[in-house]
């Protein structure tokens, strides 16, 4: 057992962990990336959006190494090239951060099996096979952390997009089974539940005044999430902090869910 009085902000720390963040090169996903690199980790991204650079600059800047892999984590067999590619170019692999999703909006009856399939290929089905193959070297060395991305729709219904909030409920269930299952093995498996956050997908809503301000009249902090804002949980959840926290979905999102 750890003494209490050997608690440090150290316990914070991930310096010279190896993390991957899905879809971690745009979006909230570069805020993930770059928390885990600020806090000392290295980090590789697979996605299927081309790198400009920017990240690496983003994350070399705090001495962590950076590797990006242009890889479809749906198509057969890429998870576990990705976590292989992983363990050979850094060594280990002790964080996984599940962050790649899409959203296609639809009404009920304009959305077809297409588009269900493809939103449950990337936001549920890529995500399973990524921790898989994860949990095979985490179980080995006896430690790791997984952090599901969750969303508020995976406690909300979700207006125009069904799939999404199906997949992100299903993303909660499936962090709490994998907890029950790896916690034994020193595995920590969580989730983080962002709310509605300053970012380009959702330019068209904080442009539209009326959309904008039915926002903000349920946040009770009255004001869009940045992506700072996600960026302690992240580390946490990472961190030897957390190491007693498991199965637990971490809402990050002003209050929202309080009204």
């Amino acid at each position: 057992m750890t003494d209490i009085r050997d608690f440090g902000m150290g316990f914070f720390s991930i310096k010279g962990k190896n993390a991957i963040v899905t879809g971690g090169n745009t979006g909230l996903g570069r805020a993930f990336t770059l928390a885990l690199a600020t806090a000392g980790a290295n980090v590789m991204v697979p996605s299927i959006v081309d790198d400009d650079g920017s990240t690496r600059e983003l994350v070399e800047v705090h001495g962590s190494r950076y590797e990006f892999l242009q890889a479809d984590i749906t198509a057969p067999g890429a998870p576990e090239q990705i976590v292989d590619h992983c363990v050979e170019r850094f060594g280990a692999l002790d964080i996984l951060v599940n962050c790649a999703g899409i959203c296609p909006l639809a009404s009920v009856l304009d959305f077809g099996r297409p588009q269900w399939d493809a939103t449950v290929a990337v936001n549920l089905t890529a995500a399973f096979e990524m921790a898989l193959e994860s949990a095979k070297h985490m179980i080995a060395q006896r430690s790791g952390k997984i952090v599901n991305i969750c969303s508020l729709f995976s406690f909300l219904g979700g207006q125009w997009s069904s799939a999404y909030a199906a997949t992100k409920h299903g993303l909660a269930g499936f962090t709490k089974a994998y907890c029950d299952e790896l916690a034994q093995y020193n595995v920590q498996v969580n989730g983080i539940a962002p709310g509605y956050y300053a970012t380009e997908i959702t330019t068209a809503t904080r442009s539209d005044p009326e959309k904008n301000k039915r926002v903000l009249d349920h946040i009770p902090a009255g004001r869009w999430g940045e992506p700072l804002d996600l960026m302690g949980a992240v580390v946490f959840l990472a961190s030897q902090a957390s190491d007693y926290v498991n199965g637990h979905v971490l809402v990050v999102d002003g209050g929202y869910l309080v009204r």
